[in-house]
């Protein structure tokens, strides 16, 4: 059994994310990306650009064409901010709800794959061992 850490992480974090994109491309005919930009605008409504791009870890310009490309295939809408002009606020199309909708299954069934083979208890320190490294590392 491979003991690298880092590089395990790595690893699986790649063929993880390979698969569920690809998933979601065959899916729904959108990125994974794009359906985590979805579940994040759903859960705060008429959210800031940058807030996202802070929640996804992609910079401020890679989610402004993040949102020009869900925008133009009606995904989402943007709006100014009133307090700040230059600052858009995201919103949800019936498109972009639907979108949610259909991955909800997708998202299930992901996390039952790569929960497979483990118990309840061995998935309890799993989630703690990534809970500490994405807010505690």
């Amino acid at each position: 059994m491979d003991k690298r850490f880092f590089y395990l992480l790595n690893k699986g974090r790649h063929r993880v994310y390979k698969s569920a994109d690809q998933l979601s491309e065959e899916h729904l005919g959108i990125s994974v990306t794009q359906v985590g930009a979805l579940l994040l605008i759903n859960e705060n409504e008429g959210c800031l650009l940058k807030d996202v791009a802070r929640r996804l870890n992609l910079n401020n310009s890679a989610l402004t064409g993040l949102a020009a490309r869900m925008e133009t295939r009606g995904l989402l809408e943007r709006r100014p901010c009133d307090r700040d002009k230059r600052a858009s606020r995201l919103y949800l199309t019936d498109l972009g709800r639907q979108k949610i909708t259909e991955a909800k299954p997708l998202i299930a069934d992901l996390n039952a794959r790569m929960t497979e083979g483990f118990d309840e208890q061995e998935v309890a320190v799993i989630l703690k061992f990534l809970n500490h490294l994405a807010n505690d590392f």
